[in-house]
């Protein structure tokens, strides 16, 4: 009797639990059906409203100056005073530095004096033709004079009564007036020669004595318009030869600034140029604005691009040669553009509208970057389907798609 009670007792139980779990089984109630919904996804939106702007081009430049002076010593000379210093402001007029003048009144004085000296030489040659013509008529008058006693010296010994040695005396008389005659017209003659020679003389002597007393004025550096100092080059007590500089100095009226303009521009603003004639640009420095007209561009290209040269319009005090901006130049106009954000903008060339609660693929073409008043740098775009009043989707979805469903986050 044990023996088969232990025999049945884990049947038992196996089917006790088959039972109850058959009874669960079908007793237990019926699991909801889950219905799977659609995500929507929290973007920000933007209306569009299609405008013309121009898109602008940042471009980096240099500071510089085409009327940058360098004034240099017009004589070896010892510096004597030096008045500024680099970086200063000065005026038309100001005195910046002066040479010893000590070492330039010798050569002023000594080329003076050949100066006069020539003069006086030329003055004694007119009196001396003058003399000369005068005397040329007495030495004529000598001639006949000699000749008449050659003949009647001669008449006389033919008829015996005159000595030969009377005649020979009156030829030797004849003979030095004639010599005295030919030797005072030679002069006369020979003249102009040394008329011109002493002119010629006197004509370098001036011109050496107008280089003393140039070189004795410019001695004194004066600014010779109202600009900045860019550079000292020397210090009181130097010595310094000629031609070597001194100082640079440029006008601030006279700043320019030269900046690359990449190859694929280069045809689209040599062309507006040719129309407008110029094209705006800005930047900032030192938070103050600068204002700039492209006016032209350099002579000279290569494959990389070529120099645009600004002309200041405002703003030149914040600027020094030599200095680096960062440009904005302005294209032409472009009609029917809109600014967006960059996140908007999906491959280079796609963005998103808000239709009926799904984001709508638009194909765009970029035109370039736009700055808003604010400062905040914007892509402008163009497409025949942004039309005023769209709505554009703003917020950068990684998994954008065309169709992908959304709602406006306020």
């Amino acid at each position: 009797m044990n023996r088969l009670l232990k025999l049945l007792l884990p049947v038992l139980i196996l089917a006790v639990g088959f039972g109850v779990f058959q009874y669960l089984k079908q007793t237990r109630p019926d699991r909801p059906v889950t219905e799977t919904r659609e995500r929507i996804w929290r973007v920000a939106l933007e209306p569009l409203e299609p405008r013309a702007l121009a898109p602008m081009l940042e471009l980096y430049g240099q500071v510089e100056n085409p009327d940058l002076l360098r004034a240099a010593a017009s004589a070896s000379a010892r510096v004597a005073r030096v008045l500024v210093r680099e970086g200063e402001r000065v005026v038309p007029g100001q005195l910046l530095l002066e040479l010893d003048p000590r070492d330039l009144v010798p050569a002023l004085a000594r080329t003076g004096a050949q100066v006069a000296e020539l003069e006086a030489q030329l003055e004694s040659e007119r009196n001396g033709q003058e003399s000369d013509q005068a005397a040329l008529e007495q030495e004529h008058r000598l001639l006949e004079l000699s000749e008449d006693a050659v003949a009647r010296a001669k008449s006389l010994t033919r008829r015996q009564v005159g000595s030969q040695n009377d005649l020979d005396i009156a030829e030797q008389d004849l003979a030095r007036q004639r010599l005295a005659v030919s030797e005072r017209s030679m002069r006369i003659a020979d003249y102009p020669a040394r008329r011109r020679a002493l002119e010629a003389r006197l004509q370098q002597a001036r011109a050496e004595y107008e280089e003393a007393r140039l070189a004795f004025a410019r001695s004194r550096v004066v600014a010779p318009y109202a600009g900045v100092v860019s550079a000292v080059e020397v210090a009181v007590g130097d010595q310094v030869k000629t031609d070597e500089v001194l100082l640079s100095l440029y006008p601030l009226a006279g700043l320019e600034v030269r900046a690359r303009i990449p190859a694929p521009y280069q045809a689209e603003l040599a062309a507006a140029l040719r129309n407008a004639g110029s094209l705006p640009a800005s930047a900032l420095v030192d938070g103050g604005r600068v204002g700039l007209v492209l006016e032209r561009l350099a002579g000279e290209a290569d494959p990389s691009g070529i120099d645009g040269l600004f002309t200041l319009t405002e703003g030149a005090e914040w600027l020094r040669i030599g200095q680096m901006l960062t440009l904005r130049l302005e294209r032409p106009l472009r009609e029917s553009v809109v600014a967006v954000p960059f996140a908007a903008v999906y491959g280079g060339n796609r963005v998103y509208t808000f239709v009926d609660g799904r984001m709508r693929a638009v194909a765009v073409r970029t035109l370039g970057s736009w700055f808003a008043p604010d400062g905040e740098e914007r892509l402008l775009v163009a497409a025949p389907e942004l039309v005023s009043g769209d709505q554009l989707v703003v917020t950068h979805m990684p998994n954008a798609v065309d169709g992908l469903r959304v709602e406006a986050h306020q």
